[in-house]
């Protein structure tokens, strides 16, 4: 590919011996050789014990950053991701390195202005008001001790259960105090239909069958279930009324009509927020697709191993560590490279469609533009300016993503 060089660079002379003295001065403090003090045997002793091949690889870290500055230099082009290192040749004399070098590719930007892309307008149905309005109403729902009366679909049933197949007891299969929500299908077909109608304090044999699906050693078998009924708990669904709006937060709405527009306002610029999703990713997918470039698949793996540890994060602040999630899930690192490899490439095809249009359009911004928007932000996250820097890396990354976001916009006003 154009974007990748192989750059070779050799060190030999007096910098190679240097190395292979401080390399030398490094490890004869690590060795003991008899007749000596530790650290104190000359050059040619511990040569003889131990051979000049011991101190290459100490001193080739000694050279390498010099030669990886002059690789830069010589191939004239930034790295995108880290360069691939070969040793090609190394002896007394000398160390011969090839740096490969894949740099930023050729973007040829197609059609991405007037591609005939067209936004949906949100809408909002009766229905969907409705389901909305109960969705609150049942999030909000209390749960209250029913003092009478039976087991009834939606009720919460706290029981004792045990379980029998074949006349013994289920492994597993006993529980007290359990609270059941009957039409949750947590039990096994017919459980939660027979425990419907019973009263707090009933006991009742179920006699059931495990589906055909279910484990192994159980499925088709019979089983009985010896049920009791401590409990009973109903769900009270609150009213629509003034208290339960301001119990919302909605202090100024009194009415029922007042509440439904309020819903529908809310659909609404859930669903505008869903559509102009909808749209950018389309634009980004169209325009994206009539560019022209030729991505290295090692910048693509880059992009998946950066994806892994934004994930292995978010486990971590569920308290999870990756080493566990593998486990449970049967994942492997193979696997999961695999499954992100997909987005990792439209991640990188996007970032260089927006790059390229922030070229095209020339897009830029002063220092005090990039200042302001760098308060502005620290404000929104309630952090000071000097945090979000640590965080950012520095007033340049703002300023990329100040471009990014402008370019998204010309995507977006032109289609």
């Amino acid at each position: 590919m154009k974007n990748t060089k192989e750059i070779t660079i050799t060190v030999g002379g007096e910098d190679w011996q240097k190395a292979l003295d401080k390399a030398y001065k490094k490890r004869v403090k690590e060795v003991h050789i008899d007749g000596f003090r530790k650290g104190a045997a000359p050059k040619d002793i511990y040569i003889k014990n131990f051979g000049l091949e011991s101190l290459f690889m100490d001193a080739v870290d000694f050279v390498m950053d010099n030669a990886y500055q002059k690789a830069l230099e010589e191939a004239k082009a930034l790295p995108v991701v880290e360069p691939k290192l070969d040793v090609k040749e190394i002896n007394e004399n000398q160390v011969t390195f090839t740096f490969t070098i894949i740099s930023k590719p050729e973007v040829t930007l197609g059609e991405y202005k007037k591609m005939g892309l067209k936004k949906e307008k949100a809408k909002v149905s009766k229905e969907e008001i409705e389901a909305e309005v109960k969705r609150i109403q049942d999030q909000f729902a209390e749960i209250s001790p029913k003092e009478t009366g039976k087991v009834e679909v939606g009720n919460t049933a706290v029981i004792d259960f045990e379980g029998f197949v074949d006349g013994k007891p289920l492994e597993g299969g006993k529980g007290e105090n359990y609270p059941l929500e009957i039409g949750s299908h947590t039990f096994i077909p017919g459980f939660e239909e027979g425990v419907v109608g019973m009263s707090i304090g009933e006991t009742k044999e179920l006699n059931l069958k495990f589906p055909d699906d279910y484990v192994a050693d159980l499925k088709g078998k019979e089983v009985k279930f010896n049920v009791t009924v401590r409990e009973i708990k109903e769900r009270i669904i609150p009213e629509l009324n003034e208290d339960f709006y301001q119990d919302l937060g909605y202090d100024n709405i009194k009415t029922k009509e007042e509440f439904l527009g309020e819903v529908e306002k809310v659909l609404l610029d859930r669903k505008n927020a869903e559509i102009e999703d909808e749209f950018v990713e389309a634009c980004l997918d169209k325009a994206s697709s009539n560019m022209k470039v030729e991505i290295n698949p090692e910048i693509i793996d880059d992009e998946v191993h950066r994806m892994i540890h934004q994930f292995e994060d978010q486990l971590k602040m569920q308290g999870i560590k990756m080493e566990d999630y593998m486990n449970i899930t049967g994942m492997t690192h193979e696997k999961l490279h695999e499954q992100m490899a997909p987005e990792a490439t439209k991640r990188v095809k996007y970032r260089y469609l927006l790059e390229a249009i922030a070229d095209a359009e020339k897009i830029d911004f002063t220092d005090e533009e990039v200042e302001a928007r760098s308060k502005e932000m620290a404000e929104n996250y309630g952090i000071t300016k000097e945090e979000l820097l640590k965080a950012y890396g520095s007033l340049d990354i703002v300023k990329y993503d100040m471009k990014m976001h402008r370019a998204i916009e010309i995507l977006k006003e032109n289609n």
